[in-house]
């Protein structure tokens, strides 16, 4: 008999991640499985999509996350949902290679991704 994963800290939750220059919204599924995100400012502002994640918790609080999304961008967090803070790892669909970091805020339940 197997133990059921517990769901992580983020699971049906939404985030606003804000790097320099780059700032997106995470929408996450109720069963931490998927992301919608949009990019809400800089130079990507206005991608958006929905992609298959997977997680791993590597400290309390903390996930690593990666998604590849539509386009063939790959993306990887490290996020640390206790204190507020996000590193991401960004390849875009031309190949330019983004590392960033800054603050990680949860959004109003009520508020859509834009």
């Amino acid at each position: 008999m197997s133990t059921p994963t517990p769901l992580p800290a983020f699971a049906g939750r939404s985030f606003q991640v804000e790097y320099p220059g780059l700032a997106a919204h995470n929408i996450y599924s109720a069963d931490g499985r998927h992301v919608r995100y949009a990019i809400v400012s800089g130079p990507y502002a206005g991608a958006s999509g929905e992609a298959e994640c997977q997680w791993q918790q590597i400290a309390e609080g903390v996930y690593v996350i990666s998604w590849q999304e539509a386009d063939g961008a790959t993306v990887v967090h490290v996020d640390d949902f206790a204190n507020g803070h996000s590193q991401a790892f960004f390849t875009a669909s031309d190949l330019t290679f983004y590392r960033m970091q800054g603050p990680l805020t949860e959004l109003d339940a009520q508020e859509p991704a834009q």
